[in-house]
């Protein structure tokens, strides 16, 4: 599924390869529910169960879109995303979101990236730019696409005291 950390100097060499593929991670309803909690979005379709089952074209409850987007950063570390030796990451942002399907509750999903541009953005620092799908499991369609933007900041070697 994932293989080891690309280093620095490899990442060029990357471009246009896939970076590696996540494990598959269920999506129930507990943590929908905390992903309400923590937002405040607590709209029906995503918490009620019944009325869902009653009134959603889905017949049963839905992940938050956004929810779908930020297990990206999780899963990417998961497959090796962020090279070897890298002092910091930090979520640079998003060029393209687009949510294509619904992750019903209880669906499997998993995260396929794919590295599309690396930018030199001074002395260890640099910009990676991934296209992302979320897929679920069983589905055509992925949950979402979107290009994340990436910041690194390369560990830098400490000078030798004399």
């Amino acid at each position: 599924m994932s293989r080891p950390a690309p280093t620095f100097a490899e990442l060029k060499d990357m471009i246009g390869q896939e970076l590696g593929v996540s494990k598959w991670v269920t999506v129930d309803q507990s943590r929908i529910d905390q992903f309400a909690d923590c937002t405040g979005d607590h709209q029906w379709i995503h918490v009620d169960a019944e009325r869902a089952r009653r009134h959603s074209p889905f017949r049963n409850t839905i992940a938050h879109g956004y929810l779908t987007l930020s297990i990206i950063g999780a899963l990417g570390q998961e497959i090796g995303v962020i090279p070897e030796n890298t002092q910091a990451a930090f979520n640079y942002g998003l060029d393209r979101v687009r949510f294509v399907a619904p992750v019903r509750v209880g669906s499997r999903i998993r995260l396929r990236a794919r590295l599309t541009a690396v930018e030199d953005r001074g002395p260890g620092q640099y910009l990676l730019k991934a296209y992302n799908e979320v897929e679920i499991e069983g589905e055509e369609k992925p949950a979402l696409i979107a290009e994340t933007l990436i910041m690194l900041y390369e560990r830098r070697k400490k000078p030798v005291q004399a």
